[in-house]
């Protein structure tokens, strides 16, 4: 990856509108912006409109870098590219009227290279006891070249500083000279920091005003948020607004009318009775159940001609036009119940709708033979009678999302008890599977619908088919969010539960689908709730298939940026055929499981404690790797069933244990394994290059840096340091800088080709839904669209990631959901700052796909929101 010559920063600049201008011209340029309220070590320009006693402008001093005022990007944006600095570099004016320049001196100084930083050389004991503060001082030193050491220093340290505050007996006591924090400024600018006015302990304890703020209140909000967009309506039905309760049923005088209709019927007048219903349709009048009953099994024999089979579904029509179940008493849904089943074998609704569908798909399997060939009239009749079906259950979905009364002997029910005398409810739960949402009719009804979409033949045939899948999947998104806003409530996790069962179900069931159907599928559904766990299901079953193993923690944007991105660039490079395998697929995808090879019978044995762990969650893989036993690791590569990423009880791959035990043959083994182990996993803020250059393998860290190149050097820690920051000479800093542009070399040229452009494609449009249905799902309220409320809760996130990390601002919190949701933001924040680019292959960027091509519009539409949130603070 090329290094960035423009990675600009920005303090003092309040107004929002001169930041996003700002902004919008370091991206126009080619340049980055990094936020955040402390110095980025691999930064090179700081924007400031004045001198100012801050972090970022002192750590800029001392490391010797461009500071210049916000008219540089300006006039570069004029003249169409970067300007040269030096006429833009900040300055003040003294009391004798003469200009000074206050970083120019140590810039000339770095870049003529005979310093590294202002405070080369310095070995200081750091005696702050406020753990921010002392934070702090440490970045300012470190940015200025100084080894930093805490109490009580190494013994083999020689001390050529101890810098305290407060400056104490003890302090003074140290090897050392002893001076206030105030020496910083007093190095840096000499006598001319009168002048500057610079006096960085009050510049601290206004930055330290923000330290005792309480985030518990922000937990609340978020929890509040999450519980709100899990109870919303998800599917609107606007054609039954009009609906109202029906009238008090006619005269009997009336309903004796329906008795010619009875003889008709016997007469085999079938026509005539249908014509005779039709204009008899009022609301709370009801023909007779048994002359529906017998009219639909005249229509199911074949012999009714196409008039009259469109007439008997505009009866049904009328009927539910005029007599909505879900407004009327108890019996007028034993009516429908009665009439919508099968009028010969009468086993239920369900079994009804099955065999409609089934000859729609012209299969055998019905629940008795019905009029064969199969007669394109009557497909088209079954297609009505679904399609009426799916109308009823919208209805009754509607009732209870609309949050409407009902009838009036039905007010004082609770919607729970209407809804488990539902015809849905008895349709597609018994009694005993009411407390799950895979019941074996939604299985079946899966099933159907992967049936129809895997199915061809003629052209209208095809159509139709595609039409029977759409319908079938609206009917699952009715049931889904039927059976969710039951269960919600009462038992959340019940209903993640569900969902996620239902959606593993799918992504078995679908996989054997060419990936353009399979994702035409996904994107056919209209729940956004059941749209978003489908396509994560699909997509990591995609993955285990073609040998890239992701797992299934709960949904969030750092999953699809740190997990999902990398395995989109897996797919793009597995084999065409890749997808065609089809193997034993575990539900919840944590293995590929894409068939087995075969080994000797030495190999079962050493292998046949594979899955187990010990009592720190430590796999065989991860014991091999911390003993260095390379063969072992070796040969359990080779096992189509291990999971290079798998992780302990504390979060550690088997990648962090080499590093950290220095076993380099393991390394060297895991990097050259296919799929490669992820590099950017961290613990706790530990990668794997902390790892090795924390336990001083420097061999190590040489080789992950040639691997993925500078990518890790810009990964830092809970407490703000980078790999950089944890060696302590030049000379082993070029070493990694020399490593790294090695592997940005081999990054640039590999990779580039894409092997499976349908596979990527597939994954792209997954991924986009996915991205989507989250925001819709799990979202926080302007993410995506820009709000005018400056205190709305996500501003008031971004000013809690911008004054402290995640850790401190989600301390205590006891709600995952609000801390996923604050983890939103601060991914939305690295995206502003281009990271998710660090998660995309070459092959990937380059595509040209359309889905490809969306997926990234989607990301960068996401880095541009954040970067207006951080314009706007």
């Amino acid at each position: 990856m090329e290094v960035c010559r423009h990675i600009f920063q920005i303090s003092g600049i309040k107004n929002r509108e001169k930041k996003r201008i700002l902004l919008k011209g370091i991206n126009q340029l080619g340049g980055k912006y990094i936020g955040g309220s402390v110095y980025k070590h691999y930064s090179t320009h700081l924007i400031i409109p004045q001198v100012l006693p801050g972090e970022k402008f002192l750590a800029f001093c001392a490391a010797g870098k461009w500071v210049v005022t916000p008219k540089y990007v300006l006039d570069s944006v004029k003249n169409g590219s970067w300007l040269d600095e030096r006429s833009y570099e900040v300055a003040i004016f003294t009391r004798s009227s003469a200009a000074f320049y206050p970083v120019r001196q140590w810039r000339e100084k770095v870049t003529n290279r005979r310093i590294t930083g202002a405070f080369q050389g310095w070995r200081v004991l750091l005696m702050v006891q406020e753990p921010t503060r002392r934070d702090m001082f440490k970045r300012l030193l470190k940015a200025g070249r100084a080894e930093v050491y805490n109490s009580p220093p190494p013994t083999f340290t020689s001390i050529t500083h101890v810098m305290a505050k407060p400056v104490t007996e003890s302090s003074k006591s140290q090897d050392a000279p002893c001076y206030p924090v105030s020496h910083i400024v007093q190095h840096l600018f000499g006598s001319n920091c009168v002048d500057m006015k610079l006096n960085i302990q009050d510049h601290l304890a206004e930055k330290d005003s923000y330290l005792d703020e309480d985030y518990s209140n922000l937990e609340a909000e978020l929890k509040s948020v999450v519980i709100e967009k899990e109870g919303q309506p998800r599917l609107r039905f606007l054609q039954f607004l009009g609906y109202h309760d029906p009238h008090h049923p006619h005269s009997q005088a009336i309903l004796a009318d329906f008795s010619n209709v009875g003889t008709m019927i016997e007469c085999g007048l079938f026509v005539e009775a249908l014509d005779s219903i039709r204009s008899s349709a009022f609301p709370g009048l009801l023909p007779p159940a048994t002359y529906l009953i017998s009219l639909l099994q005249y229509a199911q024999q074949g012999n009714a001609t196409s008039v009259f089979l469109r007439n008997f579904h505009q009866v049904l029509e009328n009927l539910l036009l005029t007599n909505p179940p879900w407004l009327a008493p108890n019996s007028v849904k034993k009516y429908y119940a009665q009439v919508l089943q099968c009028p010969q074998c009468k086993t239920g609704l369900w079994p009804f709708l099955e065999t409609a569908i089934r000859y729609c798909l012209s299969s055998n399997i019905t629940c008795h033979p019905l009029a064969g060939p199969t007669l394109p009239t009557l497909v088209d009749f079954h297609y009505d009678i679904l399609s009426f079906c799916l109308k009823l259950f919208q209805g009754e979905l509607h009732s209870v999302t609309s949050g409407r009364d009902f009838v009036r002997h039905q007010a004082t029910q609770a919607p729970s008890t209407f809804s488990s005398g539902s015809l849905l409810y008895g349709t597609f739960w018994t009694v005993w599977e009411r407390s799950t949402l895979l019941s074996r009719s939604v299985k079946q009804l899966t099933q159907l619908i992967v049936q129809a979409a895997n199915m061809g033949g003629a052209e209208r045939e095809e159509t139709q088919k595609l039409h029977l899948a759409d319908t079938m999947l609206h009917l699952l998104s009715v049931l889904v969010e039927f059976w969710c806003q039951q269960h919600f409530r009462l038992n959340q996790h019940l209903v993640e539960k569900g969902l996620k069962d239902l959606s593993e179900h799918f992504a078995v069931v679908s996989q054997d689908l060419p990936p353009a159907v399979l994702v035409e599928l996904v994107a056919s559904i209209r729940s956004s709730r059941l749209k978003l766990v489908v396509a994560d299901a699909v997509f990591r079953n995609l993955c285990c298939r073609n040998g890239f193993t992701v797992g299934d923690e709960p949904h969030s944007l750092k999953k699809m940026v740190c997990s999902y991105l990398p395995a989109l660039g897996a797919l793009a490079q597995s084999p065409s055929s890749a997808h065609h395998r089809t193997g034993p697929v575990s539900h919840s995808c944590t293995s590929p499981g894409t068939g087995r090879t075969k080994t000797s019978p030495e190999s079962q044995n050493t292998l046949r404690d594979l899955g187990k762990v010990n009592a720190a969650g430590e796999t065989l893989l991860h014991r091999a790797c911390i003993r260095n036993q390379v063969e072992a690791v070796l040969q359990i590569l080779a096992h189509p069933d291990t999971d290079i990423n798998v992780k302990d009880h504390a979060g550690w791959t088997p990648l962090h244990e080499a590093c950290n035990h220095g076993s380099t043959e393991c390394v060297k083994a895991l990097l050259h394994h296919r799929p490669a182990p992820v590099l950017t996993d961290q613990v706790e803020g530990v990668s794997p290059l902390h790892d090795a250059l924390l336990n001083g393998h420097m061999d190590i860290a040489k080789m992950l840096l040639e691997h993925a190149g500078s990518v890790l050097l810009r990964q830092t820690d809970e407490k703000g340091r980078s790999p950089m920051d944890l060696v302590s000479t030049l000379g082993q800093q070029e070493e990694l800088f020399s490593s790294a542009e090695v592997g940005d070399s081999a990054q640039r040229h590999e990779g580039a080709e894409v092997l499976n452009l349908p596979l990527l494609e597939a994954g792209s449009c997954l991924l986009c839904h996915l991205v989507v249905s989250y925001q819709l799902e799990r979202g926080l309220p302007g993410l995506l669209q820009p709000i005018d409320k400056p205190n709305s809760l996500v501003y008031k996130l971004v000013r809690a990631l911008e004054t402290h990390p995640l850790q401190k601002v989600t301390l205590d919190w006891t709600d995952q959901r609000a801390v996923r949701l604050v983890e939103d933001v601060e991914m939305l924040l690295e995206l502003s700052q281009g990271k998710h680019q660090e998660q995309v292959s070459r092959a990937v960027r380059e595509c040209k796909g359309e889905s490809t091509t969306l997926l990234m519009e989607i990301l960068e539409n996401l880095g541009s929101r954040g970067e207006m949130l951080v314009a706007d603070l």
